[in-house]
């Protein structure tokens, strides 16, 4: 086979060329620092390091080469979808070999009549649904990056959304897996896509594993009919209290929306700043984007409800979309609600807890305490209907300390969702940001069998190694002391 053009003098480069080959039109393998650069970081770019090389499969037997060359070689290595991920999941801390999985994005197959999908890993995701909009069906899993993000990637994340309030995140909506294990082996979970087989749930074990078990190289994914109706309300409020009571409100009054969004003043700032303004008070503190859908002839009932309860609650302006333009509108404005930020501030971070929504109030109260203790400003954008918030915590890398200071701001964000009987993430994963704060939820003990779990699948620690569990320490004392006292 032809290494034209390869001009590395790393042997192992050398070697992975023989497995994916040399594509005249497209690089199937990246080795030179200009080139990996890119790779340096995903959607947390405060930790950088440059990957050994990226190579660029095109199918599970060339997945399956790689790692198994990888796995003979103690090559660490990782996988790589979009590289959207915000908790630096796909960061190569290890120099690690990047198996990129953007060249496997195939729509393999669509079953309408037992609603399921089978698509290959860096298939994206809103793809799915607008592949399939003209029978009638869509993808239910929507993170606010789903016209980029991969299927893939959401696997490996467990990816939400605005309208998991109601349909569930990425796991409720897998069926199956295609698996590389870090050895090479190739196995299949789910077999069909017949849902709730007996034996373990490695369905639910594998997704949100953050890429730490195994590579997936192909996903059956549930698909829903679209529902027959859909109405849209928008409600602002003078005081953060006053939405969030109307949150907990709604869900009393037994309506399960489709979506239960909010925004606080910062955030409002910034999405009128972006590029889908709507028109939002500048002095409100509060805004909420409920949607309901399901049978049409209940829905106006229920949008009648929503109003009163709002109306209850000291509602400045309350008002349901007149047209499916308006509500198209209302959304982009909130989808783009991360990435406006970058209008208001020059840097910002990401959290994302998860805390119940009785919470609420006392949760947006600290963190409020938390931006001023720290002089940040926080915006708050999240799923109040679910209680998953994200603050995003604004700042400016060229202030020194600056970067230090929003990230123990962002810390104890999430610290503040543990002490309510919260927890430190609902969709955009661990990786390396939360880590030490995984001891917020989880005693020494309950990592270590967390740990030994991976170790089961990925015994030489080559596969996306120091992601999703506290680096060693007090964890390792306890397992030894387990250690000696079964010795005894």
């Amino acid at each position: 086979m032809s290494k034209k053009g390869i001009q590395s003098k790393d042997p192992h480069v050398l070697n992975l060329v023989k497995i994916v080959g040399v594509d005249p039109v497209r690089k199937s393998i990246l080795y030179k620092k200009e080139d990996l650069l890119a790779y340096d970081c995903d959607g947390f770019t405060l930790r950088k390091h440059l990957p050994r090389a990226v190579v660029f499969p095109k199918n599970t037997a060339e997945v399956a080469a790689i790692v198994t060359y990888c796995h003979e070689n103690d090559l660490p290595f990782l996988a790589r979808g979009a590289g959207t991920g915000l908790s630096g999941g796909a960061i190569p801390l290890n120099g690690e070999v990047i198996i990129s999985m953007v060249r496997m994005k195939k729509l393999l197959s669509v079953d309408f009549e037992n609603r399921r999908a089978v698509v290959e890993p860096g298939f994206v995701n809103l793809k799915l649904t607008n592949s399939i909009s003209d029978k009638g069906y869509y993808y239910a899993p929507d993170p606010s990056s789903q016209y980029c993000c991969t299927i893939g990637g959401n696997v490996a994340e467990n990816a939400g959304g605005a309208h998991c309030l109601k349909y569930g995140v990425t796991t409720n909506h897998i069926l199956g897996l295609e698996v590389v294990l870090p050895n090479g082996k190739v196995i299949e979970i789910g077999k069909d896509g017949v849902p709730d087989q007996p034996g373990y749930d490695l369905l639910g074990l594998l997704t949100g594993s953050e890429g730490t078990l195994g590579i997936v190289t192909k996903i059956t994914v549930r698909i829903l009919k679209n529902p027959e109706g859909k109405q849209t309300v928008l409600a602002y409020f003078d005081k953060v209290a006053d939405g969030s009571k109307a949150v907990s409100d709604i869900i009393s009054a037994g309506i399960v929306p489709a979506a239960l969004e909010m925004m606080d003043k910062t955030a409002i700032e910034g999405v009128e700043a972006a590029a889908f303004p709507v028109g939002h008070p500048k002095d409100i503190e509060a805004v909420l984007l409920i949607e309901v859908d399901g049978i049409a002839a209940g829905l106006d009932e229920q949008i009648n409800q929503i109003l009163a309860v709002c109306n209850s609650n000291n509602v400045r302006e309350v008002k349901a979309a007149q047209s499916e333009q308006e509500r198209a509108k209302w959304w982009a404005n909130r989808k783009t609600g991360f990435g406006a930020m970058g209008a208001i501030s020059p840097d910002y971070i990401v959290q994302d807890g998860v805390i119940p929504r009785s919470k609420l109030p006392e949760v947006l109260k600290r963190i409020n305490e938390i931006s001023e203790e720290f002089s940040l400003r926080i915006a708050n954008i999240f799923h109040a209907g679910d209680g998953n918030l994200h603050p995003l915590v604004l700042f400016d890398a060229r202030i020194p300390g600056e970067s230090e200071k929003a990230l123990e701001a962002g810390s104890l964000c999430l610290k503040a969702c543990a002490d309510v009987g919260g927890t430190i993430t609902g969709e955009h994963g661990v990786g390396i940001e939360k880590r030490e704060e995984m001891r917020f939820v989880f005693t020494d003990e309950e990592i270590i069998a967390q740990t030994e779990i991976r170790q089961v699948f990925n015994s030489k620690n080559l596969l996306n190694a120091g992601k999703l569990f506290p680096s060693p320490g007090r964890c390792v004392e306890v397992k030894n002391e387990i250690a000696a006292a079964a010795a005894k």
